[in-house]
């Protein structure tokens, strides 16, 4: 299948050594504001991603992102901020990129060339049918998330994909896919930049409208994060004052008994 591939094509902005940083940042920004617009086209396909996950993860399944380079770091991002803000096991949702840990924070030579090494990946976590892969690639061509997809797909796994290409091999591998048509990048094939901006707004979106319709979220607040600091201790205080009424010091107080938010505002109501 033919297709033009978006995230190559030249930048509308040329001379780029030429402007002076004052217009270099406003054409960036200028780029910037047309994100939120092409993510918003794409919010039937990230609604039905979220509701078929939803299903899934109520009974027990799990959320797998794999990516390569930028698009799995932005993977491990949103998979390691579900725990603290959620208050979720860490095995609920899981990032893996391509060449291990070690690919954070160094580019790993040839990793995402590699099509059999994602389902490897996987197989440590012991995938199956009732969790959610979710492969993200601004090109849509990256063979380790194609690889992964396609032998998900052949063990009945759900999978999505989120790609700034449409049309691209990525999105006939996957069950629901979500490609996000940025235009050309502002530094011509830089896909750090409007690109991985897209990905991090559907990847908020998707974990976030999760935790929301599986009750991790009560009224606007998040009820079940973890008190690491004394910062969210103090957030946490808050939310039980307005919640139940109570001052301060009585809101903390039950705070500290009850080690959550959630679990102080179902004792206090009593």
């Amino acid at each position: 299948m033919s297709y033009t591939k978006v995230t190559e094509t030249p930048s509308h902005y040329n001379d780029l050594e030429k402007m002076d940083t004052t217009t270099i940042l406003q054409a960036m920004n200028d780029e910037d504001k047309k994100v939120a617009n092409a993510v918003e086209a794409v919010i039937p396909q990230v609604s039905k991603l979220v509701d078929s996950l939803s299903e899934r993860f109520e009974k027990g399944g799990r959320l797998f992102y794999i990516g390569a380079g930028t698009s799995g770091r932005l993977g491990i991002l949103d998979a390691s901020e579900i725990p603290p803000t959620f208050g979720m096991p860490h095995e609920r949702v899981v990032g893996i990129i391509a060449g291990g840990d070690t690919a954070i924070r160094k580019a790993v030579e040839n990793a995402e060339d590699d099509t059999n090494q994602a389902w490897l990946d996987l197989k440590k976590h012991d995938i199956n049918s009732n969790d959610v892969l979710v492969g993200i690639a601004a090109s849509g061509t990256t063979p380790y998330v194609i690889g992964g997809l396609k032998v998900a797909m052949e063990h009945n796994i759900l999978t999505g994909c989120i790609t700034n290409n449409p049309g691209s091999p990525l999105t006939e591998v996957c069950d629901i896919p979500i490609a996000v048509n940025v235009g050309p990048e502002f530094l011509t094939g830089s896909t750090r930049m409007k690109s991985g901006t897209s990905q991090k707004l559907v990847l908020n979106m998707i974990s976030t409208a999760l935790m929301i319709k599986i009750g991790r979220v009560k009224g606007n607040k998040m009820v079940n994060m973890q008190l690491t600091n004394d910062k969210l201790v103090d957030r946490g205080t808050r939310y039980i004052m307005e919640g139940l009424g109570v001052d301060y010091s009585q809101a903390e107080s039950l705070l500290k008994t009850h080690g959550s938010v959630k679990s102080a505002l179902e004792a206090g109501a009593k």
